[in-house]
């Protein structure tokens, strides 16, 4: 023990570094709270950011795309950086919910204390005093009004689960969206588009209903017609 130690202050010898416990690699940016690490799909845990296709409030009545606005700001940030996570969870959309690094700085952390993210209290409050500092300084998303990204998914599934047959809203359990797999790959079908009420879901055949399009998107869908 002793010569390892004299060893290692001579530097003859080294200490590797703990491996981590999730994905590790380059980073390409999906939304304010999903990323490619390497080939992983990875939810980051702990936060959640507007949709894509969210708008919040400036305060003064005007509407500004802020989910697009937040994917390009954590992009900017963090896109073909390294990083290295550690996983927490696998979701139902078996994507793993991890918390990652680039640089010694939390990812999550940097999202939500810039105004990019909310503090995702349903699943961690290790995020709430960087929110409420984001806050108070008007940061990001807080320049303004914003609805909280789980408050937007719900009203929106309501409204999309209204315009779906009585029988179909049963087998999809309130979802509204169909998640087809055909030999053109994994497309999804929203409530009025063309093909919707000829698709049908067979669960078997891996096809699956979604709640929203970002949640089919992460999952690997895209929409039909694209």
């Amino acid at each position: 023990m002793a010569c390892f130690a004299i060893l290692a202050l001579l530097g003859l010898c080294s200490i590797e570094p703990a491996p981590s416990t999730g994905p590790a690699g380059r980073v390409a940016v999906i939304d304010g709270d999903t990323i490619d690490v390497g080939d992983a799909r990875v939810r980051l845990h702990g936060v959640d950011a507007p949709e894509n296709a969210q708008s919040c409030g400036t305060g003064t009545g005007a509407q500004w795309a802020c989910g697009d606005w937040v994917t390009q700001e954590a992009s900017l940030r963090f896109a073909g950086r390294e990083a290295v996570c550690e996983t927490v969870d696998i979701d139902r959309y078996e994507r793993i919910v991890a918390r990652c690094v680039v640089d010694g700085a939390d990812i999550g952390e940097t999202l939500v204390s810039e105004g990019l993210a909310l503090a995702y209290v349903e699943y961690s409050d290790a995020y709430v005093q960087s929110e409420a500092a984001a806050r108070q300084a008007g940061r990001g998303i807080w320049r303004g009004e914003v609805e909280a990204p789980w408050d937007w998914r719900r009203a929106k599934r309501e409204g999309q689960a209204a315009s779906v047959p009585a029988q179909e809203r049963v087998e999809a359990g309130g979802c509204a969206i169909k998640g087809n797999v055909s030999s053109r790959g994994r497309i999804y079908h929203m409530p009025g588009d063309p093909l919707y009420g000829r698709t049908r879901i067979d669960t078997s055949a891996g096809e699956r209903w979604f709640c929203d399009e970002s949640e089919a998107r992460r999952a690997g869908w895209r929409p039909a017609g694209s």
